[in-house]
């Protein structure tokens, strides 16, 4: 489903920045994982901005290489966007610590493994090693999902202060199984990562198609 951000078009003088900024950023947020690039009638579609509004922020998002004009005038997000992922990725958690047991974890159970963190009320996925089967569910690094939703959100929402059943539980185990709850033909399982002084940092989870992914599998990962 494509997202639509609205956003007002006059504001009073004493916020003409701070609205230039937010029409900027809802110019970039109308690009979602499946558009390779979008027209300049797309982005208007998709954000309730003007053509002209656009057409002038695009000229500074470009000068910034927040966004790449292409030779047919169509719109695609710039390599400084790119940047600024890594940069985010980094400042989360130290890669060098948690990739390869991510690696391990994934060589060891032929399934996909991913780090979610939380975005308010929803998830994103930082990182992702692939499963080896041809056959995997398939989450992308970036891609955001509802928090309340599947194992990795339930973790982050839990440890996050959620109240009630299954976050009483999940906090006292430190994981959480599930078969077909975000998805009836997915499953899988899922830890908190924690940092110094006990900050929770995100979720690792182990996911895959349900046919493979059964509870006997998930028990046998949870305590191998």
């Amino acid at each position: 489903m494509v997202k639509r951000i609205t956003v007002t078009q006059s504001k009073p003088a004493s916020t003409n920045g701070v609205a230039a900024l937010d029409r900027a950023i809802a110019i970039l947020d109308a690009f979602a994982a499946a558009d390779r690039s979008l027209s300049l009638a797309e982005i208007a579609a998709r954000t309730g901005l003007y053509k002209s509004t656009i057409l002038r922020l695009a000229n500074s998002l470009l000068r910034g290489q927040l966004l790449e004009r292409l030779d047919d005038g169509r719109y695609r997000v710039g390599p400084a966007t790119f940047r600024l992922g890594a940069l985010y990725q980094r400042s989360v958690v130290a890669i060098d610590i948690l990739l390869p047991i991510m690696r391990d974890l994934a060589e060891r159970s032929w399934e996909s493994v991913a780090f979610y963190v939380r975005s308010g009320d929803m998830r994103t996925c930082l990182y992702r090693v692939e499963s080896k089967h041809p056959i995997r569910y398939t989450i992308r690094e970036g891609d955001v999902l509802p928090l309340l939703a599947g194992t990795g959100g339930r973790v982050l929402a839990a440890f996050s202060g959620q109240q009630g059943e299954p976050y009483e539980t999940i906090r006292k185990t430190y994981h959480c199984l599930s078969v077909g709850d975000r998805d009836p033909e997915t499953a899988g399982v899922s830890a908190p990562v924690f940092g110094p002084g006990h900050t929770l940092l995100g979720a690792l989870t182990l996911s895959g198609p349900s046919t493979r992914v059964d509870a006997a599998f998930l028990q046998r990962m949870k305590n191998p």
